[in-house]
C-alpha cells in the first residue's frame, strides 16, 4: 500500500488515497519518516537490514553459477 501511496500521491494526494485505502495517514508518514532516517527503526529492524546485507554479501563470494 505504501508504494501505492507513494506512486499516485501527486496526482490525488495521501489523505484522499488514505481514506480510500485501510491505513491512516499517520502510518503512511510515519514509513515514509523510517525510510529516510535508519535511526528511527526499531534495533531489530536495522539489525535484519545488516543481516540481509550480510547474508547477500555471502552469497554472491560462495555462489558458483553453471
Amino acid at each position: 500500500m505504501i508504494s501505492f501511496i507513494d506512486e499516485h500521491r501527486g496526482v490525488f494526494g495521501v489523505e484522499p488515497i488514505c481514506r480510500l485505502l485501510p491505513i491512516a495517514p499517520s502510518t503512511y508518514y510515519e514509513n515514509v519518516a523510517k525510510r529516510l532516517d535508519v535511526d528511527r527503526l526499531s534495533i531489530r529492524a536495522r539489525s535484519d537490514i545488516g543481516l540481509k546485507i550480510e547474508s547477500k554479501r555471502r552469497y554472491k563470494a560462495t555462489s558458483v553459477y553453471a
